[in-house]
């Protein structure tokens, strides 16, 4: 049975215009995000680097947006704290990454924000759903993790809808994410598959009006989502 949520569109500031932040903040929160993505790259666990706990501090002077922090790093259980101490609301890490995730997933919630673990393209749906209890959300990626604007592989569809099942079965309040290459298109795709948080880059920033592209994003998931039943 599909929980009586609206699906949400978190824009992914990896993507965004740092000079023009503050603006691009506000057009996100006019186009009815209540979330903003903060992907954190280590240079170990994927070949790149990004944003710190200050970067967080930023957002949240900038904007009455909540910050959902993506951890891409080695060390989730030392690296966590950081952004939860810098105001960030929810916490994804890698389940590839963590020693204990069932304790790294407490730990964060312990801390007042909410937990999320996520797998990478390679990894196998069933490696979260140990976990599903403890989260309050899945992350599917539909990209390698580490670089903005990647194509969206339809081949991690089917691990949407498996976890969107396992979730819905046993009445799990955990919200199912995808991120990577979220468009229109794959927004729709996804979200017929059972994802009811989408992190969206480039479809966001890329053109257009950041504003329209939020809502038209939303709307299109929301109505695939819907249209399904928020299950396969």
């Amino acid at each position: 049975m599909a929980p009586a949520r609206t699906v949400e569109v978190v824009p992914s500031l990896l993507s965004a215009d740092m000079a023009r932040l503050p603006e691009s903040l506000r057009q996100v929160g006019l186009g009815g995000a209540q979330w903003v993505t903060v992907d954190v790259m280590d240079g170990h666990f994927v070949p790149n680097l990004s944003f710190g706990p200050d970067f967080v501090r930023t957002v949240k002077r900038l904007a009455r947006l909540s910050v959902d922090v993506h951890l891409m790093v080695d060390n989730p259980e030392t690296v966590a704290p950081w952004f939860i101490s810098a105001g960030a609301q929810r916490v994804t890490f890698h389940v590839e990454a963590a020693g204990d995730p069932a304790a790294l997933l407490r730990r964060i919630r312990e801390a007042g924000a909410l937990a999320g673990v996520a797998i990478k393209p390679s990894t196998p749906a069933q490696r979260l759903i140990p976990f599903l209890e403890e989260a309050d959300l899945a992350l599917v990626m539909t990209v390698e993790p580490g670089f903005g604007g990647a194509q969206f592989m339809d081949a991690m569809l089917p691990k949407v809808a498996q976890l969107r099942r396992c979730i819905d079965q046993n009445g799990r309040d955990c919200r199912l994410q995808v991120d990577g290459g979220i468009n229109l298109s794959t927004a729709a795709a996804a979200a017929g598959s059972g994802a009811d948080s989408l992190v969206a880059g480039q479809g966001v920033f890329g053109a257009g009006d950041i504003a329209a592209n939020v809502r038209a994003l939303q709307a299109r998931a929301q109505a695939a989502f819907f249209g399904s039943g928020g299950s396969v």
